[in-house]
């Protein structure tokens, strides 16, 4: 009994020390906040919102300090870390399904997938598989729209032969003819499944609407493009393209950085092929008809998606753009569109706006929602009436306050590791924005702070124009348009009457279905 009233009281002293130990740290860890005084007491506040904090003092990182154009080609963007014993290295590639040629759409995205898994010129794909295995490295690559990316996780001791991996993967892979019959399969699939959920149809018919029938990005991998793709074709994109010439790096980890740049000159140095550099992307967009377009889809509830014309992000208006789509649906449960119609009204679990500046080419502000087919007219009206009331008069000094201290305090977010400083450094870099402004992180919150009410209700009046909205719904037709018997709103009244049924697409062919196939087919 002694023992064990002994080991109890032992344990207790133990855990009290672990937990005040625990408590210390957390307490070291956490912010100090100034406290203002509340009458009577000694600098305690009276009620939380009552605490003051000091300025955030950070400075961001200078991306001429990682900045490395390398004599074998590429620009590199070298960040040590010594933390882990990791590197990080990814390769971002100037290529993009913009570059598919007619009735090949899909090779693009087939030549990217391909590159980290169909083996190299020494190496089956099974044989690459197992020792990156063994290595537990990580090796990815593939093609988006306007962009390629290869990239390479592994063990800083790993580095020599992750190097010579990567070397292979860029310069003499395999395009094994399984994994390309395998791949071919699988987008095959997963183009059976487009018309299964709303939210894909939704997305395409969004782009069409956005960009036009004709732009390069609804040019769309069908099962006929898809198949008439041979490893012939693959192996030429591939030659094309991936070149040093069309390279920007993020490098980061453990390494001296030194050894590092050497390392990089050596992996691209002596290319075995010649490549070409990769043509502009097209930029010709064509913005649809105002007007209500519905695509009829036997689903629970309708999907909404109100689009207007959008701005470049290096648009003298983007920040004051920003902060205005940041009050009206941006901000999550303190924006606008999200108070009203989730939180007051209940009719959408998620509902909010965005208004992103294209790169290349302007990208639609989107106000978008799901909710009961019958309250679709009633909700698109509340946006409407949120979107209005943006342009009728300022917003309130604590909206603009709380978004840009949104903003401001989010800021250091975007460096918080290495791998993120050598990242968006490489990404400015390989989107032309480090050329054209090489401060914009050095001056990003002064812009931010510097946008005011009046700024944001130019903007709202400039771009939040009712008369040129988009409005695409996926859903019951027959239900959106009788509307709900509580709520006396039609679709009708709030686009003019300009409702246009587009027809459900072929999910193979992407041409339009015959009326009563697409019927059958929405069920």
């Amino acid at each position: 009994m002694k023992f064990r009233s002994l080991n109890a009281g032992v344990i207790a002293s133990l855990a009290a020390g672990v937990f005040a130990s625990a408590a210390l740290f957390l307490a070291m860890l956490a912010p100090v906040p100034v406290q203002a005084a509340a009458p009577g007491t000694s600098g305690i506040a009276a009620r939380p919102e009552k605490l003051t904090y000091p300025p955030l003092n950070y400075e961001p990182p200078d991306p001429a300090a990682y900045r490395v154009a390398l004599k074998s080609g590429p620009t590199a963007y070298v960040v040590t870390d010594r933390e882990l014993p990791l590197v990080n290295i990814s390769v971002y590639v100037h290529v993009g399904e913009y570059l598919n040629p007619a009735g090949k759409e899909g090779l693009a995205s087939l030549t990217g997938y391909l590159l980290a898994r169909g083996g190299t010129a020494s190496k089956t794909a099974e044989e690459m598989e197992e020792r990156l295995a063994f290595l537990a490295a990580q090796l990815n690559s593939g093609v988006a729209d306007t962009q390629g990316t290869v990239s390479l996780n592994l063990l800083s001791k790993d580095l020599e032969e992750g190097l010579q991996i990567l070397r292979e993967v860029l310069s003499t892979p395999r395009f094994q003819e399984d994994k390309i019959a395998l791949r071919k399969q699988q987008m095959l699939q997963s183009m059976k499944e487009r018309n299964d959920d709303s939210s894909s149809i939704q997305a395409r018919e969004a782009g069409f609407l956005a960009f036009g029938d004709d732009f390069w990005a609804n040019h769309l991998a069908t099962a006929e493009s898809v198949g008439s793709i041979s490893a012939e074709d693959i192996g030429k994109f591939h030659q094309q393209f991936f070149h040093p010439r069309n390279f920007v790096l993020a490098v980061s980890g453990d390494f001296d950085r030194d050894q590092m740049i050497q390392k990089l000159e050596t992996l691209f140095s002596d290319w075995p092929y010649a490549g070409q550099a990769a043509p502009p992307i097209p930029t010709a967009t064509r913005f649809a008809a105002p007007g209500a377009y519905i695509v009829d889809k036997d689903v629970n509830q309708g999907r909404v998606s109100m689009m207007l014309p959008g701005v470049l992000r290096e648009d003298p208006d983007f920040f004051s753009i920003t902060i205005m789509n940041d009050i009206l649906g941006g901000g999550g449960f303190t924006s606008r569109i999200t108070s009203r119609v989730r939180s007051d009204e209940g009719l959408a679990y998620d509902a909010r706006s965005s208004f992103p500046g294209g790169i290349y080419f302007p990208l639609p502000f989107t106000a978008a929602f799901q909710t009961k087919s019958r309250t679709v007219p009633f909700a698109i009206s509340i946006v409407l009436e949120e979107m209005k009331g943006m342009t009728a008069a300022p917003v309130s000094d604590q909206e603009i306050g709380t978004s840009k201290s949104g903003f401001v305090d989010r800021f250091p977010r975007t460096f918080a590791t290495k791998a993120q400083v050598a990242n968006t450094f490489a990404q400015d870099e390989f989107t032309g924005r480090y050329a054209r402004n090489p401060d914009f992180w050095k001056t990003y919150r002064a812009r931010v702070q510097s946008v005011s009410k009046e700024d944001v209700l130019r903007v709202a009046k400039k771009y939040l124009i009712p008369e040129k909205l988009v409005l695409l719904m996926v859903g019951q037709k027959d239900e959106v348009l009788l509307g709900h018997p509580s709520h006396p709103v039609k679709l009708q009244d709030l686009v003019g009457g300009k409702i246009t049924e587009l027809p459900l697409r072929d999910p193979l062919t992407l041409k339009p279905l015959p009326k009563s196939q697409a019927k059958a087919a929405a069920q």
